[in-house]
């Protein structure tokens, strides 16, 4: 399929939010399983393989991403949603094959050196972080010593910084590779050049998603607190967290669409005046 980079306006990252909400409510329980179900399995390989299991679930993040724009896809024209889309582009030819598992090796790689690196700037204390949170029954003065201890906000902001840098080069590549038989360092430059070229629809789009967040987790603890609920709020947000997180990747088919114009879309999807092409 042959694509052409695109030039997009601001206004398109918010109606690439609301397409995926848009497209998960036809298909709520298949979309929202799917990443359940990877996270379960991710959950899993954690458990059994302490050291490697790390490395091996951040080496699976560019699959789940295109996995879910494969899943939407199918969604959209009314065909199959489940988890066996993950790892449905693997199925290709071996050139696109090998290209798909060098990006995902080296994504892992570079995580988890910006995830040592961030350990060692707040001396393990962001790892013990991590763990505290993970065990589900962390008290409020746990996580507030924690917090207090040297270099962990340090760590916080040099962790978001570079992951944030990484996912650049990264948040298009594995479907470049998959619909556009693109190579691994082209497809990282068309990922790179597509977010820098369209950057003001890709900050709409992202102070979309954090408006979403907060207004969502906002209206849900007040909701809860006025039934007397206030107990059931964090394990309620944490679900609707999950819940937002399988939208978030339905909305990078949108995304695509608009920048390279490579995924086919919904014959049922109104029509609309085509990006200006560069």
């Amino acid at each position: 399929m042959a694509l052409q980079l695109k030039t997009v306006a601001m206004r398109d990252g918010p109606r690439w939010v609301g397409d995926a909400f848009k497209a998960f409510g036809r298909r709520p329980l298949a979309l929202g399983l799917m990443f359940l179900v990877f996270f379960a399995a991710s959950a899993v390989v954690a458990a059994l393989l302490p050291l490697v299991g790390g490395l091996l679930q951040l080496m699976a993040v560019p699959m789940l991403s295109l996995g879910y724009m494969v899943a939407t896809q199918s969604a959209l024209l009314n065909g199959p949603v489940h988890p066996g889309q993950f790892i449905e582009p693997l199925r290709t030819d071996a050139r696109r094959r090998r290209a798909l598992v060098v990006l995902c090796a080296s994504y892992g790689v570079l995580a988890f050196a910006i995830l040592v690196l961030c350990s060692w700037v707040s001396d393990d204390a962001l790892t013990r972080l991590q763990q505290l949170l993970a065990k589900g029954d962390a008290t409020r003065a746990q996580v507030e010593a924690l917090f207090d201890e040297p270099g962990v906000t340090r760590a916080m902001w040099l962790f978001g910084l570079l992951i944030t840098a990484l996912s650049v080069p990264y948040w298009f590549a594995p479907a470049l590779v998959h619909w556009g038989g693109q190579g691994v360092l082209q497809s990282l430059f068309s990922s790179t050049l597509a977010l820098w070229r369209n950057k003001g629809a890709f900050t709409t789009y992202i102070a979309t998603w954090v408006a979403v967040t907060a207004l969502t987790s906002f209206t849900l603890s007040a909701v809860l607190s006025l039934l007397g609920a206030a107990r059931l709020a964090v394990m309620m947000v944490v679900a609707m967290g999950l819940l937002t997180t399988a939208v978030f990747y339905v909305s990078q088919l949108f995304a695509f669409n608009d920048n390279f114009g490579g995924a086919a879309a919904a014959a049922d999807e109104p029509a609309r005046p085509p990006p200006t092409t560069s």
